[in-house]
């Protein structure tokens, strides 16, 4: 069993135990589940840079990276530095992430926020809704094409956008559903945790033209992006070079200023 397959493992047995104690009913009624939620698609579309900034505490991959900051000031620098939108991580046992981050920043700034979490159920949709999400990522390696149908199209409903994640080709031609916004390609390998963004450039041109094409992992610095723009890209996620400074959104700022004078 690789990494991946425990990840998905371990996230249905949460859920379950989640739905026990509560469920989508009572989702529906917390506060910001009326919220009208923000478009990190038109963001990206807009924007010279393209960045979504992530706040992420450790990864299987790397283990600890950050757990020293308080989430709440890294939203508030991130929004403060130019980025497009906000990628929080919410799984606990493998990123060291929660619900509660979603929740603070949320509080903290206004721009979209993306909940990063291994959606298996509905379940997950609703709860993104109801803690302040404006978007939500549903990866291809882990879900068949009647969930991303079925799953985009509830994400729709509540008024979130969709990121669809896709690792190569073959994901690529059996995941594109309707209710997509954005297509991510993942530049790690999710089974062996590899990264190299030859991935994004050999899939750029069979990414249809009405998706926001997002980068997604691997990119470390202004002239990646820079080269990756030429084949289409709009949106770039990143998280780690940010995270494992004592800043990340004064080192935000500086890649952003950066970025927008290439």
């Amino acid at each position: 069993m690789n990494i991946l397959d425990k990840i998905v493992a371990d996230k249905l047995k949460e859920v379950q135990l989640k739905q026990q104690l509560m469920p989508v009913t009572s989702l529906e009624k917390y506060p910001l589940f009326e919220r009208k939620t923000a478009s990190l698609a038109s963001a990206l579309k807009a924007s010279t840079s393209g960045i979504i900034a992530e706040h992420k505490r450790r990864s299987p991959s790397k283990e600890v990276i950050n757990q020293s900051l308080n989430v709440q000031d890294v939203a508030s620098g991130y929004e403060q530095a130019g980025a497009c939108g906000m990628s929080v991580l919410t799984d606990a046992k493998y990123f060291g992430g929660s619900l509660d981050d979603l929740l603070l920043a949320r509080a903290a700034t206004s721009m979209p926020l993306l909940r990063k979490e291994f959606i298996i159920d509905p379940y997950q949709i609703v709860e993104a809704k109801a803690y302040g999400a404006d978007v939500i990522l549903l990866i291809a390696a882990i879900l068949t094409g009647k969930e991303l149908k079925e799953y985009a199209g509830l994400a729709k409903s509540l008024g979130l956008e969709v990121l669809l994640e896709v690792h190569d080709r073959e994901e690529l031609e059996c995941s594109l559903v309707p209710n997509v916004d954005m297509l991510g390609v993942n530049n790690r390998n999710l089974k062996t945790f590899e990264v190299s963004t030859d991935i994004s450039k050999e899939l750029s041109q069979h990414i249809p033209g009405e998706f926001v094409k997002v980068s997604e992992s691997g990119i470390g610095g202004v002239e990646v992006i820079k080269d990756l723009k030429q084949y289409g890209y709009r949106g770039f996620l990143i998280g780690e070079n940010f995270m494992r400074t004592n800043d990340p959104g004064f080192y935000a700022k500086e890649f952003i200023n950066d970025l927008n004078q290439v």
